[in-house]
């Protein structure tokens, strides 16, 4: 195997494709990335035999061939290499020699032979989804889902397809993120639930492509809006871009009825400027940490008074402007879980609605009504 290629180019596609790569493997060789240089193009993937990212990019393709390197090793050598272009050649077996005009390095590769193959997801359905939009919705929900694997289905985003929209949900049992898109040529009868990782390597991907705001409509009108193909098989599920694709393997179990602890009832609703309330949490968080993060929000009409218990470090409070539609309440609300949520949104208002101190309150985006997000409450000690 022999080519050269951007640097920049081929660093981007090493450091993308290296996200499948966990911290331990379970063989060796699953530490290495996969190069594949044919057809004026060099592909990428790397894989922990959970998820698999695969990339390809253009190359001055000399002799095709397949090797499998050290990632670290390879990526330490391009990201310190200041020259625009770099070559490799596979010399004497599975030494890989890499130079450029300032630079040379041999990496001791193995056979690509011994890497796990990455197969094609056998498609049972597919359909499409806006780029950024799909970007947006991953933002506003995979944060809301379980951080450790005890109950596998939280650890992941329930996949529902309904009328030609998807709605996405994630939960850790504590709180709830929802988000329905439009979605093309989606089934009715999808419902699958996705690993929170892959989605979140998905992220990165779709932020690469997010356009500078200066020549957002120049690329849309030329190029049209950016899409993701999704594909299923029967314990796969497949994520395609222009460049990248993103295979994963299925959790398997039953999400949640999630909308049975949505309230149907609203007591009480007040509308926040983001603005304000983030960094009155913020600071009132440095002593609610010390008492399970509780947050006494007291609403009256004119405002909203949000404290904290009394702790050995002392006591916070905060009067917010707020406009009340409804009845006065009190609930107590976790200020860790407030921060995470806030620092996700981008709309300059965010309405709560609350029944009472024992139901979960439901946050909603006036600029976003397809995203809904929900708290349970934390319980209020009797004066």
């Amino acid at each position: 195997m022999k080519f050269s290629c951007n640097t920049l180019e081929f660093l981007q596609a090493i450091q993308r494709v290296s996200r499948a790569i966990g911290s331990t493997q379970a063989l060796p060789i699953l530490g290495n990335i996969l190069l594949e240089a044919s057809n004026n193009t060099c592909t990428v993937s790397a894989t922990d035999l959970e998820i698999s990212i695969i990339t390809k990019f253009s190359a001055n393709i000399e002799t095709e061939g397949r090797i499998t390197v050290p990632a670290k090793t390879l990526i330490n050598f391009v990201q310190y290499n200041t020259d625009p272009e770099v070559k490799l050649e596979v010399k004497e077996g599975s030494q890989l020699h890499c130079s450029s005009h300032k630079a040379k390095a041999v990496i001791a590769a193995e056979s690509a032979n011994d890497y796990p193959n990455i197969a094609a997801v056998e498609k049972q359905s597919s359909f499409t989804l806006q780029a950024l939009p799909f970007l947006r919705a991953l933002s506003l929900v995979t944060f809301a889902s379980a951080k450790t694997s005890l109950r596998p289905v939280l650890s992941g985003v329930s996949m529902l397809g309904k009328e030609g929209k998807i709605t996405l949900v994630a939960t850790d049992s504590y709180r709830l993120s929802e988000y329905v898109m439009d979605a093309h040529g989606v089934s009715d009868d999808l419902a699958c639930i996705v690993p929170a990782k892959i989605l979140e390597e998905l992220k990165v991907v779709l932020g690469g492509m997010k356009p500078d705001k200066a020549k957002d409509e120049k690329i849309e009108s030329e190029q049209g809006a950016p899409m993701v193909e999704i594909s299923l098989g029967k314990q796969q599920i497949e994520f395609i871009t222009s460049q990248t694709r993103l295979v994963s393997r299925l959790i398997d179990g039953r999400f949640p009825d999630y909308t049975r602890i949505i309230p149907t009832a609203c007591v009480t609703k007040i509308g926040f400027i983001v603005s304000e309330l983030l960094p009155a949490i913020r600071r009132m968080h440095y002593f609610a940490k010390e008492v399970n993060n509780k947050l006494t929000f007291t609403i009256q009409k004119e405002a909203t008074i949000v404290a904290t218990p009394q702790t050995q470090a002392g006591r916070d409070e905060a009067t917010l402007q707020t406009e009340l539609t409804g009845e006065e309440n009190t609930i107590a609300l976790s200020s860790s879980y407030l921060l995470d949520l806030l620092s996700h949104i981008d709309g300059d208002v965010l309405s709560m609605e609350v029944q009472d101190s024992l139901h979960p309150a439901i946050f909603r985006l006036l600029e976003e009504p397809q995203f809904l997000h929900l708290i349970m409450p934390l319980r209020i000690q009797e004066s």
